[in-house]
């Protein structure tokens, strides 16, 4: 992919801005909060987003795919951030489909996939305990009873685990809270006995839940990779939604960015446009140069992974530390630069800089990344 888009890759982001401009504006996303939508998001317009090979891009033709790359599915998130889409592509396609992508057996594999490309499934991945990003803080257990397991324990902010069909569920079937090692993913169905599922409402519009599990059975043919080693499986899971995370971010400062400079150029004050104070150009420019680094660092971590490279982890966590930084920065300079009325509902910046304050913390803020980083690094 490099740092520059392919022309195919220039064809499909023209294909996904035009679909998204037309299908997904950005007051789609608050109708759906205001009217208090059961699902969040719109089941048509994700069977669209199937029917154009979008949700199968980064899974097999053997399971309906299109077997493409990051780099393809990158583009189409980053004009999914513009709009602020609220589909469950996190979830369903870089959370819980990577999980069984990477780490299902073959039969599971058949069984879930192919209904995940075309829309009709949608799966979530439970794995955080705590409000902060802790991947391996994991005390829900999995207690092996015969061919199965029964799993105890509750998760929080669980991506669109509200209309998830499927729960990848992150359990300990060994050792403490904080190891790596001991933990086990299982594919346990929604509906299943056991399971309580509570929506809870999301500042940024997103969707999640928060999920109780009282002995709920699993059985043991639907665990990803080993047992007491899905860490292996988590790890690369964990990269990977980070990475397409980014893409997904990349878009939205992006879109946060440029109407801020319209702002500027438009809203008077004292006669004259604002854009000509000194003051707020420097600040403008300081915000071009931190996303261009930051868009150079995402497609470079988005190239990694479909380069088979050895350091896609060293990538994820420079380009979500990145991402963070200029999350903060940008939705922060916005609201500040439109002023009075970019704190309100009214001006849609607000819902910019919203969706990015959450993305900043989701699968771990900067300080997170970096720590992480200096340590793949051997810091």
């Amino acid at each position: 992919m490099g740092l520059i888009l392919s022309e195919d890759q220039l064809i499909l982001r023209d294909m996904a801005k035009s679909f998204c401009d037309e299908k997904s504006p950005v007051e789609r996303m608050r109708t759906l909060r205001d009217t208090k939508s059961a699902d969040g998001f719109t089941r048509d317009l994700w069977k669209e987003m199937g029917e154009l090979g979008w949700l199968g891009i980064l899974f097999p033709e053997a399971v309906g795919g299109a077997e493409m790359g990051y780099g393809e599915l990158g583009v189409v998130l980053s004009e999914c951030g513009r709009v602020l889409a609220p589909e469950p592509f996190l979830s369903t396609v870089l959370l819980g489909g990577n999980a069984i992508l990477l780490g299902g057996n073959e039969p599971l594999q058949k069984d879930l996939l192919p209904d995940v490309c075309t829309g009709d499934r949608i799966l979530s991945l439970a794995f955080q305990e705590h409000g902060r990003f802790s991947p391996y803080g994991v005390s829900t257990t999995a207690t092996r009873d015969g061919d199965s397991f029964k799993v105890r324990g509750e998760k929080l902010f669980v991506l669109d685990g509200h209309v998830a069909d499927q729960i990848v569920t992150v359990a300990r079937t060994s050792g403490s809270a904080g190891e790596r090692n001991g933990l086990s993913l299982l594919a346990l169905d929604a509906n299943a006995p056991g399971i309580k599922i509570q929506r809870t409402e999301m500042i940024d519009g997103r969707n999640a839940a928060r999920i109780t599990f009282e002995d709920a059975e699993v059985d043991a043919a639907r665990v990803l990779g080993d047992v007491d080693n899905g860490a292996e499986v988590l790890d690369a899971v964990f990269d990977r939604a980070t990475i397409g995370l980014c893409a997904e971010m990349l878009g939205t400062f992006e879109e946060a960015f440029e109407r801020t400079l319209t702002y500027l150029k438009t809203r008077e004050q004292f006669g004259v446009k604002i854009g000509t104070f000194q003051g707020l150009r420097h600040r403008a420019a300081q915000m071009f140069g931190e996303l261009e680094f930051a868009r150079s660092v995402v497609l470079d971590a988005l190239t990694a992974i479909d380069d088979g490279r050895d350091d896609v982890s060293q990538c994820a966590s420079a380009a979500k530390s990145r991402c963070s930084d200029v999350a903060n920065l940008v939705g922060g300079e916005a609201v500040q630069m439109f002023g009075g009325i970019g704190m309100t509902d009214e001006e849609e910046i607000g819902l910019f800089f919203k969706r990015l304050k959450a993305a900043e913390l989701f699968l771990g803020d900067a300080i997170y990344h970096r720590n992480r980083y200096a340590g793949l690094r051997g810091y």
